[in-house]
């Protein structure tokens, strides 16, 4: 199943877009599941109808899914409550019924990880399309798993877990109680669920799509966008322009100013990214013939019949625009230069990143990557970790860090 992920500005008509791209690839024969957690249901309103917990049957092909985030939260501290029973009861606490319960900041972002997890697990549908929350916001949550992951390994180490059998004695002995089997069991559950969510983000088959409106302030926020894609490796096919005006606007109207930045900031774009453009209908779409009048790209576009831009962040060399090639995976690549300069080579692709906004922190065998306001850790090659950093440096829209072998580390011969 494909997987298409769709953020960019707030306010940008972004869930109007993921309506219409689902309705698109619905029409077009894909069996699609569109998915969303706005609690305002915007997706509802985009759709003409009413969307809720249940699955919903748009038109043939097309179903609509939003998740109760409140009901998930509800669910999940009951289940805690009874796994912590025998605590709860030795400390004497009141547990809390589900009725009395309300979410807490974040309960919509788990309730949309959990659902995209489900969803792609399932393969009921051939695509799944998710209306994203506003791009900040986004790039937080499809950080989470795998900052969450690395968080509970560094807590609550797997490899300890073979002294299971031991930890009560070793509780007596050292006068101290160690972590019980249930606190473990639920770190395993925890580490496989948002291993399962991880895996369905880093899937070949997982793509996000930029959607904002050409301008000043669009264009800075696709810029932002593309960096924080880019520092989590995850791919883009599509910068989608909505609200396009059209080009037949009198030279003395007040739409003028606006055409003119538009057209700018759709020049610059498409020097650098798969541009598709999407009209602007003189009102608020709604309804599924609004929705197709809009001409949305489906989740498989073809190729430009004209001369094809530059490759988007992320793209091999040579793939044209809507081939599977265009949403290759983000590779950060180790090139072995130790016959010509002595030093190993770690490519990171950065596109738009700023020399002064970039930080590099080696801690053990992980690397911290800051760029402007985004931070990834991620574990070193097998290779880099016998080495020590030599240097690095921004080229175009690449970071290269420089490695150079240890000898106390390095093994001989090499």
């Amino acid at each position: 199943m494909r997987t298409l992920l769709l953020t960019g500005p707030g306010g940008t008509g972004r869930t109007t877009l993921a309506a219409a791209t689902a309705l698109a690839a619905a029409r077009q024969g894909t069996r699609t599941l569109l998915l969303g957690t706005d609690r305002d249901d915007t997706l509802g309103a985009a759709l003409g109808m009413r969307t809720g917990p249940a699955p919903a049957l748009v038109e043939p092909r097309l179903t609509v899914w939003r998740p109760d985030p409140a009901q998930g939260f509800r669910d999940g501290l009951a289940a805690l409550q009874d796994r912590a029973a025998s605590a709860l009861d030795l400390l004497g606490a009141a547990r809390l019924d589900p009725e009395e319960l309300t979410p807490l900041p974040g309960a919509d972002d788990l309730a949309l990880l959990r659902a995209l997890r489900e969803a792609a697990l399932a393969e009921a549908h051939d695509l799944l399309v998710v209306d994203l929350p506003a791009a900040p916001r986004a790039l937080a949550l499809l950080a989470a798993p795998e900052e969450l992951r690395r968080c509970l390994r560094r807590l609550l180490p797997p490899e300890r877990q073979a002294a299971r059998a031991l930890r009560p004695v070793l509780g007596r002995l050292a006068g101290v109680p160690l972590p019980t089997g249930a606190l473990y069991e639920t770190a395993a559950r925890w580490e496989l669920e948002l291993a399962a969510t991880e895996a369905v983000l880093a899937d070949r088959n997982t793509v996000v799509r930029l959607v904002a409106e050409p301008g000043p302030a669009g264009a800075d926020a696709v810029r932002a966008a593309a960096l924080g894609l880019a520092l989590r490796g995850l791919r883009t096919d599509l910068l989608v322009a909505n609200r396009v005006l059209p080009e037949d606007v009198p030279a003395d109207s007040w739409l003028g100013g606006p055409l003119a930045q538009q057209r700018k900031t759709l020049a610059e774009w498409q020097g650098t990214y798969d541009v598709r453009t999407v009209p602007h209908l003189g009102r608020d779409p709604r309804g599924t013939d609004d929705l197709a009048a809009l001409g949305a790209p489906g989740a498989a576009p073809e190729a430009a019949p004209e001369a094809a831009p530059e490759a988007a962040p992320g793209a091999q060399p040579g793939a044209a625009p809507g081939d599977d090639a265009h949403a290759a995976p983000v590779e950060w690549t180790v090139t072995d230069r130790l016959a010509e300069d002595g030093v190993l080579v770690w490519s990171i692709p950065l596109p738009g990143a700023v020399r002064e906004e970039l930080d590099l922190v080696r801690r053990g065998d992980e690397l911290a990557v800051a760029a402007g306001p985004f931070r990834r850790t991620v574990p070193l090659p097998s290779a880099l970790r016998r080495c020590t950093v030599d240097g690095a440096a921004l080229r175009g829209d690449t970071l290269t860090v420089r490695f150079t072998p240890d000898p106390g580390l390095w093994p001989r011969g090499r």
